[in-house]
């Protein structure tokens, strides 16, 4: 009998999980797809020096927006927790909170971004056509920095309210846009290349406009939800209110910590775009190629993470300075949530190794036409294959912890993680040249997946 009821329990988690991670997965396959289709255009348009700048000028965004992460990690952890608690008035003033954060950022974007990108472009070691390329390239997609941002928010919120529809049904509007308003702009008119850049700035801002409407809907049906007893309260946010320092102060804790893991995550993979330009514009563009392969595994994976951010958030994780604790009665949900997240990132990474070390030379030639790039890819096939099975359980900790706001863990682990592509590229370099690159990105996977496994357990003994 006691199996039998475990067995059901069993079940319903699993259909929680997919519930949550298959939209999130259909979503996300999408948004790789934006930037292989952009390297695709540039590639087959013009010389590597385009693809560079391409990749250069989205590790520009990249370095900005990686640092704004928290809006949507940090949204996400406490808003599944209000979710859990059934309050309605703080998932609202964390909508308010968060979207007007990020709005603030953005316009902190706009006024700092020809310094911003000068003088990230003056130590680059990048040629004069490929930094060219980029200026351009950022100039243009910087005016969506506030529909960019704001979407992080409202991602995290929508996650956090267990809905993964709507973010789904927003990043397949976006991308889809992006892609053919991209390809458009660049064959069809005299754009050329840069009309990939013009592509972009259109679907932000159609996106925001498809996630406004589906905020609409979730609070009008939460509405509803409250007339049925689901919500313990009934409220009106007033925006003075909701964003005084009282309100919001908890918010900018948690976001303090978040940031500081967005650092550590822009040394990884700013660092990782900075040093291959180093070694000349084919390797650049083949390091770009390799990036965007390993990137759309990861969104599979992310559809997980996800899951576990909605339902670690909503099973009452707390999270305190150093550890992870639930209530006694949620321990046994919060294993078996774990167990099964386990089971699908673990399934996944081995699938997505299995097809890259049998399709790498063929992904590759979707996405450039040039012979040089295409040779010099082979050398890092083997890497490519490698890095799904060693990292998928690292995103899946990630989505785990974030959901509980355990964020002086996830800080922790990607300060060790930093630490560990910095110095294993340094202590390589000299004895392997790129190939370091490859292996300080591998070790920093490394080390997320053992720092993270290894404080859960702490996490599991002190419950």
């Amino acid at each position: 009998m006691v199996q039998h009821l475990r067995r059901l329990n069993t079940n319903g988690m699993n259909r929680s999980v997919l519930r949550l991670a298959v939209p999130s997965i259909l979503a996300n396959i999408t948004i790789p797809l934006v930037g292989i289709v952009d390297v695709a255009i540039t590639g087959h348009l013009s010389d590597a020096s385009a693809v560079g700048g391409i990749a250069v000028g989205t590790m520009l965004f990249d370095l900005l927006y990686w640092n704004f992460g928290f809006l949507r990690v940090g949204t996400s952890g406490m808003t599944a927790q209000a979710y859990g608690r059934h309050n309605r008035r703080e998932t609202r003033e964390l909508l308010v909170q968060s979207t007007g954060t990020a709005i603030a950022a953005a316009v902190m974007i706009w006024l700092l971004q020809w310094v911003f990108v000068t003088a990230v472009l003056a130590l680059m070691p990048c040629s004069p056509e490929v930094a060219d390329f980029a200026r351009r390239y950022f100039f243009i997609r910087v005016w969506a920095a506030p529909a960019t941002l704001t979407l992080f928010a409202l991602k995290g919120w929508f996650i956090g309210m267990q809905n993964t529809v709507a973010p789904m049904i927003t990043d397949i509007v976006v991308n889809v846009v992006n892609m053919a308003a991209s390809y458009y702009l660049a064959v069809y008119t005299p754009l050329g290349a840069i009309g990939v850049a013009w592509g972009t700035l259109l679907a932000q801002y159609v996106g925001l406009l498809t996630a406004a409407v589906c905020t609409a809907v979730l609070l009008k049906r939460q509405n509803t939800e409250t007339a049925q007893g689901k919500w313990h309260d009934t409220c009106t946010i007033r925006l003075r209110e909701a964003l005084t320092w009282t309100k919001m102060r908890r918010l900018f804790v948690l976001n303090g910590n978040l940031f500081i893991r967005s650092l550590c995550f822009m040394v990884v993979y700013v660092g990782y775009t900075a040093i291959a330009s180093g070694y000349g514009d084919t390797e650049l563009a083949v390091s770009a190629i390799m990036m965007k392969l390993f990137m759309f595994f990861s969104y599979f994976v992310d559809g997980f993470a996800y899951a576990g951010e909605a339902l670690t958030g909503k099973l009452g994780v707390q999270a305190d300075d150093n550890t992870v604790s639930a209530s006694w009665h949620k321990t046994a949900q919060v294993n078996e949530v774990v167990k099964l997240l386990f089971i699908w990132a673990t399934a996944v990474g081995i699938v997505f190794s299995l097809v890259y070390w049998f399709f790498s030379k063929q992904l590759v030639g979707i996405m450039s036409a040039d012979a040089a790039t295409l040779a010099a890819s082979a050398h890092y096939f083997a890497w490519l294959a490698l890095m799904p099975f060693i990292s998928s359980l690292a995103f899946m900790w990630d989505g785990i912890y974030i959901g509980a706001t355990a964020a002086v863990p996830v800080r922790n682990c990607m300060i060790w993680s930093a630490v560990g592509f910095v110095v294993t590229y340094i202590a390589l370099a000299p004895l392997v040249g790129i190939q370091a690159l490859y292996a300080g990105y591998f070790m920093h996977l490394l080390v997320r997946t053992v720092y993270l496994t290894l404080a859960w357990r702490r996490v599991d003994a002190a419950r």
